[in-house]
């Protein structure tokens, strides 16, 4: 009886294994595996090449964003290393502008850190049982011999930090600007070549878009958020000639600068407003004004007035915008973070002509 029952019964065989095993979409896995070890090969290159590839990139996205004022010049028959020496004119006397308005009083408060240090401990004396709380929690998860006393050293939390953001390498600022001047003289050839590369003539078209897409969408960013970034510098005048901060041009000049950093840029205007304004007044309600009247104008610049001005003519997923930051911060510093967002752009705009995609209404 046993063995009659015994072949009725089910037993797993290498058959069944096999049929599991086909229903797995194996091509699938193994475009998300090629796609993974790509970005991972393609995020060390890009960490190791930095110190080459960082001045390279920045300035091919800023020579795309003066390509049109390039084309425009070559209209007028102006030659093109003419044209391309006044725009580098134009930018390092810009740079040379914000260099000049900011180095001064950096210098005077980079002079007075200690007595800067001494004062932010005594305003910030109200924190001092929190921080003591928290002191007596990690000695007793973590107990030491040192003194948990709060330290605060300006030199090296705030101008060491500073001064390796604001003083690069020689070399690679040879290199960028190197690399700009002939990006812009020789644009138009470039243009050709890269065309001409392709033998088919739908390839040619679709990379001619490209080029043409990617730099009005960049000179377009660059034109409203410039002339954003303009508006919150005055604001941040306003406010500081108004509460009686010292030193206005400066804030203004710096809310501009930073302002071109999505998240990050107003952030650190916020810290930097607050400090000034603990330095400044003798009590923290007045310190406050300052930064909360500038995180509420730079709330309505965010949410309302640049959406609305910038979303007739780029469109940017803020998930995708905040991602991108979070990636090239990461990788590349400040620099990564305000070539974030163009970078984001050249990379939707490739991507919207290389895979166009018809418009699916879903259902509400």
């Amino acid at each position: 009886m046993d063995a009659r029952r015994r072949p009725q019964e089910e037993v797993p065989s290498e058959d069944d294994d096999d049929i599991a095993l086909a229903g797995i979409p194996w091509a699938d896995v193994a475009q998300f595996a090629v796609v993974g070890i790509f970005f991972v090969v393609f995020c060390a290159v890009l960490e190791l090449a930095r110190t080459i590839l960082l001045p390279v990139v920045s300035a091919f996205v800023i020579g795309m964003m003066l390509g049109p004022l390039s084309s425009l010049a070559s209209r007028y028959r102006v030659p093109s290393w003419l044209s391309a020496s006044l725009l580098m004119i134009l930018l390092v006397g810009l740079v040379s502008l914000v260099i000049t308005l900011l180095s001064a009083p950096v210098v005077e408060w980079i002079g007075k850190a200690p007595d800067i240090g001494n004062m932010i401990r005594e305003k910030l004396q109200v924190f001092d049982r929190p921080l003591a709380a928290l002191r007596d929690i990690r000695n007793a998860l973590l107990p030491s011999g040192k003194d948990g006393g709060l330290q605060i050293d300006l030199a090296s939390i705030l101008v060491a930090p500073a001064l390796t953001v604001l003083s690069p390498a020689v070399g690679q600022i040879v290199v960028f600007f190197g690399t700009l001047f002939f990006f812009l003289m020789g644009r138009e050839d470039m243009r050709r070549y890269l065309v001409q590369f392709f033998p088919e003539r739908d390839a040619r078209l679709r990379i001619l878009r490209i080029l043409n897409d990617v730099e009005r969408n960049l000179t377009s960013y660059l034109t409203l958020v410039t002339g954003i970034n303009f508006l919150v510098g005055v604001g941040t005048a306003l406010i500081a000639y108004f509460v009686g901060l010292p030193n206005i041009a400066v804030w203004a000049v710096l809310a501009f600068v930073l302002n071109y950093v999505p998240y990050l840029g107003p952030l650190v205007m916020t810290v930097v407003l607050f400090a000034v304004g603990v330095v400044t007044f003798p009590t923290l309600g007045q310190a406050v004004v300052a930064p909360a009247c500038f995180v509420a104008m730079a709330t309505l610049e965010g949410h309302f007035i640049t959406p609305s001005i910038m979303g007739r003519r780029l469109t940017l997923n803020p998930l995708n915008v905040f991602l991108a930051l979070a990636f090239w911060t990461w990788l590349w510093g400040p620099i990564g973070a305000f070539l974030a967002v163009p970078l984001l752009i050249t990379a939707l705009v490739t991507l919207k002509h290389l895979f166009p995609k018809p418009e699916v209404n879903l259902p509400r």
